[in-house]
């Protein structure tokens, strides 16, 4: 972390179930370290784009913000946490977190394995993120009462 900067959790968000439980995460460990947490989801033109589409002329960007709302919402409903901010970086999602984990004070992201054998391992994303980020990094599995609401798991 930089010196000056004010401390802040940084969370990856896709808007999957993984993401959502990383912002809760995040959320409890930021009111312990008061800290800000700043959401962030990042998005790059898939690789079949190119040749094809013209650049600037699609909305990924928007997409990925709307993602980035609805997982906030998911996460907290309409009581999102103070000192919560939310970004949408043009990058490959690993890129973009780890470069956000230079001025960070924990970089939190979710697991993206897929069932059986396979659900005990990182995903590419989170993988890179352990290995190359500048600040700690807390892995979210996705929450086994993921069907309660953000306020009764709260409680």
């Amino acid at each position: 972390m930089s010196n000056g900067t004010a401390a802040a959790i940084v969370v990856g968000v896709d808007g999957s179930p993984q993401s959502v439980e990383a912002l809760r995460w995040a959320a409890r460990t930021a009111e312990a370290l008061g800290a800000g947490i700043k959401a962030v989801g990042a998005w790059e033109y898939p690789p079949e784009y190119a040749g094809y589409v013209p650049l600037g002329s699609d909305n990924f960007d928007e997409i990925t913000r709307k993602q980035v709302d609805k997982a906030v919402h998911e996460a907290f409903g309409d009581d999102v946490p103070a000192g919560l901010s939310t970004s949408v970086v043009f990058g490959h999602p690993a890129k973009v977190l780890v470069h956000e984990s230079e001025d960070a004070t924990m970089l939190v992201v979710g697991r993206r394995g897929h069932g059986g054998f396979r659900g005990l391992l990182l995903g590419s994303v989170s993988a890179a993120c352990v290995a190359h980020a500048s600040c700690p990094v807390l892995v979210i599995h996705e929450d086994p009462d993921a069907g309660q609401g953000a306020q009764d798991r709260r409680a």
